[in-house]
């Protein structure tokens, strides 16, 4: 019968729900993703991809019949609160356990790895980790291995082992750090053959070890393990000294900060992806403000963090910026001129940590340029190849800055040495594991920003960028439209794939904030999509002022002052750019009824000449998409447009479709994707030499040719 248990809990969550796990019957691989989902639900009980879980059960050998111990544990590379079956490793116990016989000791850790293939049980199995004998040689039925703030600020101490010792009166065993491989699950056995009354290992500097008979057991054993130091940290916090030594600077209030925030990310940005393109993120986190505003930042910032998941994911250390809170940040030359000495001193700085650590066989120096920034008295700013490894760079800093913040109450933080760190960040099997990735997608590391992307073609054109690895920010003046557009790319894409504001392209204020949100959400912008439109068919006489106005606010104004906002973040980054201005066939050809919205469109067309010719010592290519007769959801079909060109042509609204495809060379009807496709081919990087041209999506119309 299973031990009745705690189930209250201050600084973790208890999840668990005796009716979900009871469904799952005596499915105990079932009942493995069920506790690794809720132990990764929880930030305080492990970061994202950190960690491991495993399960060891009876099955059937498929070749003999006979029944035989396999252990499931979490594949290579995977993260246990998304973790599935497909996710996991299925791996014969005694071929594991016979590895011992082959290895060949620390210098041969490697190559046991490949050896974990012959061990493999299921053929779906995702890739063994390296974590695999950590698992494998202990005895126990359910295993947790995971990073948690509050223990790893215990492994992390200056005395972690007695102080390990004392906490759980001797229930929880101590390994020393050495990085993760064979030899390292040969030591955790033996720690348990040593002291076979534990309920746990603590593996310095590195994270917690924990175990139950059954799910549920290895499960509460987790939590209340780590409850515990969480409650030992907590008793100890400002007992001996201030937190951090206490608040050396004040930060600027939240609108000043965000504005700050916003002001500077393109700058940073720019600085961040001297060799490769970054996508940004920033946090004001309170625990980010308490450690960047304290009297220690500066003797714990450079020490770099312990647990090896933290600095894989955040490099060796952080930059720190110089700047003062409230710094004027409008002069962008002077700024960028203050800033360059500390990114090339950092720079330096990993150039040598490199030379000085690296061994015969290791892998290229890698960008040299800080992932965590962090400006005190604002924020942290975080860097990498796309927004979701940014914003995960920013958690596990924030987890360091728990482990720090524990260590120092209790004790004195020790960081990895340099030696250490350097072999866990370019270890060759990491390397691998780079190597095995995805090659990026054409637009990867690319932000865009689409007027009128609540719908019709701007929508698409948002998709397709999306598609293609972009993050986008959804921008319409239809707040309706917008909320229907968010739901739909939070289903397809996530949200790191996406943020939104509601803008009007007249407002000159509402453009200001749209340009903040994307700089705030991703660091910058990289291209701009000028969509917004509005069509009014009438005859010259019946057209008002009011008409002519709302056309060439919407049209021409509002293209100008968004591509105004876009190129001044450009040249922030001074990474270059791409505008594209939807226009239209009426920009090319003369129609009846049609004074006003025909002459806003040329004004569009030539005011992107006009760009195209001013911006390109910018690297900033203006071209043109001109589409025609778009109708499929399209707010201005939907219209008096349909009408008024219907009338123009003597058909009705519903033959219109058929009518415009039919009058086309092609005898095809035009659609968003169409125009979202020629939209990619002008930045998805075989035109990069191309600025000032006009691409016409009509289905081809001899009057449209531009030549």
């Amino acid at each position: 019968m299973t031990e009745t248990r705690s189930t209250q809990f201050k600084h973790v969550s208890y999840l668990w729900d005796e009716k979900k796990a009871a469904a799952l019957g005596n499915d105990e691989v079932a009942l493995l993703l069920y506790r690794s989902n809720l132990l990764g639900a929880d930030l305080r009980l492990t970061n994202y991809g950190g960690g491991n879980t495993s399960c060891k059960v009876m099955a059937t050998d498929p070749l003999s019949g006979q029944l035989t111990e396999v252990m499931w544990v979490k594949g290579s590379g995977g993260d246990i609160g998304t973790l599935k079956r497909s996710g996991l490793a299925a791996l014969y116990m005694d071929r594991l356990l016979n590895l011992k016989k082959v290895y060949r000791g620390l210098a041969h850790e490697d190559e046991m790895v490949e050896l974990f293939n012959y061990c493999i049980y299921d053929l779906n199995s995702k890739a063994p980790s390296i974590d695999t004998p950590l698992h494998a040689f202990l005895p126990f039925k359910h295993i947790d291995h995971l990073h948690p703030d509050a223990a790893i600020a215990i492994a992390a101490a200056k005395d972690g082992k007695r102080i390990t010792e004392a906490l759980f009166n001797g229930k929880i065993g101590w390994v020393d750090w050495q990085r993760p491989g064979f030899d390292l699950g040969l030591k955790i056995r033996q720690c348990l053959d040593d002291n076979p009354v534990i309920r746990g290992i603590m593996l310095g500097s590195h994270g917690l070890f924990t175990w139950g008979d059954t799910s549920y057991e290895s499960y509460v054993n987790t939590l209340e393990v780590v409850e515990r130091c969480a409650e030992y940290l907590e008793a100890n916090y400002n007992k001996k000294r201030p937190v951090f030594g206490g608040q050396k600077i004040k930060s600027l209030d939240k609108n000043l900060r965000t504005q700050q925030a916003s002001a500077l990310a393109p700058i940073l940005r720019g600085f961040c992806s001297s060799e490769v393109r970054m996508v940004g993120h920033f946090t004001d986190d309170d625990k980010v403000l308490e450690f960047i505003n304290s009297y220690d930042l500066t003797k714990l910032g450079p020490m770099g963090t312990s647990c090896p998941d933290h600095f894989l994911r955040t490099k060796i250390s952080p930059h720190i910026l110089t700047l003062s809170p409230d710094e004027n940040l409008n002069d962008v030359q002077a700024i960028k001129t203050k800033l360059q000495p500390g990114f090339e001193s950092y720079r330096k700085m990993y150039r040598e940590y490199y030379e000085t650590c690296k061994h015969p066989n290791s892998p290229p120096i890698r960008d040299a340029n800080p992932v965590v920034i962090l400006y005190p008295g604002v924020g942290m700013f975080t860097f990498a190849k796309d927004k979701q490894t940014a914003r995960v760079a920013a958690e596990f800093y924030i987890n360091a800055i728990n482990v720090m913040k524990g260590a120092e109450a209790v004790s004195e933080y020790t960081a990895l040495p340099r030696q250490e760190a350097f072999n866990i960040e370019y270890w060759l099997l990491e390397e691998a594991k780079l190597q095995r990735m995805p090659k990026p997608k054409p637009l990867t590391g690319k932000v865009a920003i689409v007027t009128g992307s609540a719908g019709g073609i701007g929508k698409a054109i948002a998709k397709k960028f999306a598609d293609e690895g972009a993050c986008i920010v959804l921008c319409d003046n239809d707040a309706e439209r917008l909320r229907s557009a968010e739901n739909d790319f939070l289903k397809n894409y996530g949200k790191d794939a996406f943020t939104s504001v509601q803008c009007d392209v007249t407002d000159k204020t509402q453009i200001e904030t749209a340009f903040r949100v994307g700089a705030l959400a991703f660091g910058g912008i990289d291209i701009l999509v000028n969509n917004a439109g509005i069509s009014i068919s009438k005859p010259l006489l019946e057209h008002t002022e009011h008409d002519w106005d709302l056309l060439y606010d919407i049209l021409v104004k509002g293209q100008m002052i968004m591509t105004q906002a876009a190129v001044s973040i450009m040249r922030k980054q001074d990474l270059g750019g791409d505008i594209i201005n939807i226009v239209s066939k009426n920009a090319l050809v003369s129609g009846p009824n049609n004074a006003g919205y025909g002459s806003a469109k040329a004004a569009q067309l030539h005011l992107s000449r006009l760009n195209a010719a001013e911006l390109g010592t910018d690297r900033i290519r203006v071209n043109v998409v001109n589409p025609d007769a778009v109708i499929a959801d399209s707010k201005i079909w939907a219209g008096a447009w349909a009408e008024g060109r219907a009338k123009a042509y003597g058909v009705t609204v519903e033959e219109l479709p058929s009518y415009y495809a039919k009058r086309t060379l092609l005898n095809e009807i035009i659609l968003p994707e169409d125009i979202a496709n020629a939209c990619f081919a002008f930045v998805g990087g075989l035109l990069n030499k191309s600025t000032g041209n006009a691409l016409n999506v009509d289905g081809g119309i001899a009057m449209s040719f531009l030549r």
